[in-house]
């Protein structure tokens, strides 16, 4: 139900808001993580490519990726990675 309503083109599509119930972002979030191969690392570029494809504030979701304890980072931001 959720992804049906943040993702009207479907779940690989953009979301159409982002959510202000802490319960509905962790449901985007876990959406979006998909977008990333768990077996490599990505530079701070790399990641706000692929959120910019789902969501204008690139920022705000990889920032709430890192929060929610979907991805890491080093601590100059300059390398990402999902964790498992």
């Amino acid at each position: 139900k959720v992804i049906a309503k943040y993702f009207p083109e479907g779940p690989d599509g953009p979301i159409s808001e982002y959510p202000l119930k802490e319960k509905r972002r962790v449901i985007i979030l876990t959406k979006v993580i998909e977008k990333f191969d768990r077996n490599r690392e990505y530079s701070e570029k790399e990641v706000n490519e692929i959120l910019k494809e789902v969501y204008p504030d690139y920022a705000m979701l990889r920032r709430h990726l890192v929060e929610y304890g979907f991805m890491d980072r080093i601590p100059d931001g300059s390398t990402y990675w999902v964790l498992t």
